[in-house]
């Protein structure tokens, strides 16, 4: 039988050496709604985006809950001139999670991680590989055990 997407994390982490927690939680609306549901700040809670690049590659951007990716400032760290969202299926190929429970941990290709400097320093949310779970970490436990680029990739969110 298949690991759960769960297992693959906890499985990860544990050959990393990275403490984590698994919560369940309702599914969330909204990331305010996500936030109040897991008592943090939306800050707190990171986005595990796919990135793919114009060779077919991917990449994963962790980005704080109130911030988005910095598409200049994240092709200037790469040295890139053309980065893209995959659609959900292509997200999907290449980690083998659903969009919403995508995490660096257990994806099923090891793709580089790039963390947004503003995640340092503090506990966070993260999506656990599987619908109504959250995986808590310390982001610089997490930032080293996945031997990511920790840089300025977010701008804030635009808001309507």
């Amino acid at each position: 039988m298949a690991e759960s997407g769960r297992e693959r994390v906890e499985r990860d982490a544990g050959a990393r050496g990275l403490a984590i927690e698994i919560r369940e939680r309702m599914r969330a609306r909204s990331l305010e709604e996500a936030a109040e549901l897991l008592g943090v700040a939306p800050a707190d809670i990171v986005k595990t985006l796919v990135v793919k690049r114009s060779d077919g590659t991917f990449l994963f951007a962790l980005v704080p809950g109130d911030r988005q990716i910095g598409w200049p400032k994240l092709r200037a760290l790469l040295g890139a001139n053309r980065l893209q969202l995959p659609d959900a299926e292509q997200a999907l190929a290449a980690t083998g999670y659903e969009r919403g429970t995508i995490t660096p941990l257990g994806s099923t290709t090891a793709w580089p991680v790039v963390a947004d400097a503003a995640i340092a320093g503090r506990r966070v949310a993260l999506g656990a590989g599987e619908h109504g779970l959250s995986m808590f970490v310390d982001a610089d436990a997490l930032t080293a055990a996945l031997d990511a680029t920790v840089a300025d990739i977010s701008e804030p969110l635009a808001r309507p």
